[in-house]
């Protein structure tokens, strides 16, 4: 079973850091204005000329080049895009690190790979909250948090599981719930759980849906409003009271169409392709690709979301939002 950290394992340690947020993005602006906002000193690093520079100022923060944040902060948060994380850490982090000093990350992918090597003399920890940063911070300025994974590669000073639960705690995950984890089981979970579920396997069966509806000749918008704009209300709905509670809670018809749906769909096909994904990511097989395809400057990426952009879907679903400008609140 999970160990859940409770409030009264945590301390408040961040107050007496002096704490640096490399990258001022999805996460690391969340994370700055969370700990300055729980009373932690906060500085923001970036490299001159990031584009996020003038955002950062404008929030009110100090913002120094990240081999100045690094070299002085006692304890530094990486929050760097994953792509640019083993550049910046050679040349700009590493170097800079102070004996005694806590090196952070918010998701645990390079590590786990070895991309980013553990520097000595220093503690190495994890804080990963389970969502994107607009969410994380929106859900701490409401007085709520998010929940996150916590766990530490290295303990150089014998105090990195205080650091790292205390930092947790402030950015608001000890609201929700603080869980203990490995960089390995962070990564790897979370891979899966884009690729299969959360992105891929959301985008496969939208686009079937969609697809099945349209070639059968129902109005394309009617097929967009079934298979793609209702999926963040049911999503909900499971956030809050679990699949049991989802299907309690919709029309019995609606119910045992789901369950024959299941039936149906859940085949040894889904779960052999699911075994797949899981497999290549555990074996690194996914991060080799990946990094292949950031040396090559991600073409296929690129090319998926210039099509996806371009698809009949998007465009139904564009047309479609234009007409509920309260979707983009």
């Amino acid at each position: 079973m999970a160990r859940f950290f409770e409030p009264e394992e945590i301390g408040d340690s961040i107050l007496t850091e002096r704490v640096s947020v490399i990258g001022f993005g999805n996460q690391g602006h969340a994370h700055a204005l969370n700990l300055r906002d729980s009373g932690a000193s906060v500085k923001v690093g970036l490299p001159e000329g990031a584009r996020r520079r003038p955002a950062a100022l404008e929030s009110g923060f100090e913002v120094l080049t990240t081999e100045e944040a690094v070299a002085g902060a006692s304890l530094v948060m990486v929050c760097a895009p994953d792509k640019a994380i083993p550049q910046a850490y050679r040349e700009s982090i590493e170097p800079h690190l102070q004996p005694g000093a806590a090196l952070l990350f918010c998701h645990g992918y390079h590590v786990h790979f070895g991309t980013v090597p553990l520097p000595t003399g220093v503690d190495v920890g994890l804080v990963a909250p389970s969502g994107p940063g607009v969410s994380l911070r929106d859900l701490y300025a409401r007085g709520m948090g998010m929940p996150c994974l916590v766990a530490v590669a290295q303990d150089a000073t014998g105090t990195a599981w205080n650091r790292v639960t205390s930092y947790a705690a402030a950015i608001g995950c000890g609201r929700a719930a603080i869980i203990e984890s490995t960089f390995q089981e962070e990564t790897e979970t979370d891979l899966f759980g884009e690729q299969a579920v959360l992105v891929g396997g959301l985008m496969t069966f939208i686009r079937a849906g969609y697809e099945t509806l349209v070639k059968a000749g129902y109005q394309p918008e009617v097929a967009y409003f079934e298979c793609v704009h209702q999926v963040a209300m049911l999503a909900g709905m499971i956030q809050r009271n679990g699949i049991g509670g989802m299907l309690a809670g919709i029309s019995d018809t609606a119910g045992y169409g789901a369950l024959v749906a299941q039936s149906r769909l859940d085949t040894t096909l889904l779960r052999g392709g699911m075994q797949d994904l899981l497999s290549d990511v555990r074996s690194g097989r996914f991060h080799r690709e990946w990094q292949s395809q950031i040396r090559a400057g991600t073409p296929k990426l690129q090319d998926g979301i210039a099509e996806e952009l371009a698809s009949d879907l998007q465009q139904v679903g564009d047309e479609l939002r234009a007409r509920m400008p309260f979707l983009r609140n």
